[in-house]
């Protein structure tokens, strides 16, 4: 039981020292809305391509074509 009491003791001290050494470490928890990031600046979309002209209305079937004469 005492090895696993030492374990721990020697474990949390590794853990804060490496935590110490890391700099500015926050261990508060989760923020909301206290930290205000600024808007990511966007470009403005590039204008597209010209769009290709309409194609004609295609013509009817050949055989609609034909049942449409009888």
């Amino acid at each position: 039981m005492i090895k696993i009491f030492l374990g721990f003791i020697v474990f949390s001290a590794l853990a804060i020292f490496i935590l110490m050494k890391g700099g500015d470490i926050d261990m508060g928890g989760e923020k909301h809305g206290i930290e205000e990031h600024p808007p990511a600046k966007t470009e403005p979309a590039a204008a597209p391509a010209a769009a290709p002209a309409a194609a004609p209305a295609a013509a009817p079937a050949p055989a609609a074509a034909e049942a449409d004469k009888k």
